[in-house]
């Protein structure tokens, strides 16, 4: 099975920076689409971000459009979300998470192994 560790969340002023790292096992993690999303109490968890295999390729949510980016590392086997302009409402669960099955995807069905979430509070 793939192993997924997120790490580099904490408590932030709204207007600050972020930046999470996400450590990959797995054999042929160069060929995962990975992806970010985020959970808050009582409702679905959401697509924040995703990236392709080679990097090449990246799709994010209207809501963190222009203000997070993600990355990837293959060699390292790390996928990065930097959050910047943190707003109060970015604050929630984050979770790493990588698809197996596909090179590129949005919807939280299509990804196969998940992280267990890092903590993101954006204080007003």
């Amino acid at each position: 099975q793939v192993l997924l560790v997120e790490s580099g969340g904490g408590m932030v002023q709204a207007g600050g920076s972020l930046r999470l790292s996400c450590a990959a096992s797995g054999r042929t993690f160069r060929t995962y689409a990975m992806g970010w999303f985020r959970q808050t109490p009582g409702k679905e968890r959401e697509f924040v971000a995703t990236i392709n295999w080679s990097g090449g390729t990246t799709g994010y949510a209207d809501s963190v459009k222009g203000r997070f980016t993600i990355s990837r590392d293959n060699i390292k086997k790390a996928v990065y979300l930097q959050m910047n302009s943190l707003k109060p409402e970015d604050t929630a669960v984050y979770y790493c998470a990588a698809d197996t099955n596909s090179a590129f995807a949005t919807r939280v069905g299509d990804y196969d192994y998940w992280g267990q979430g890092t903590q993101v509070t954006v204080s007003s």
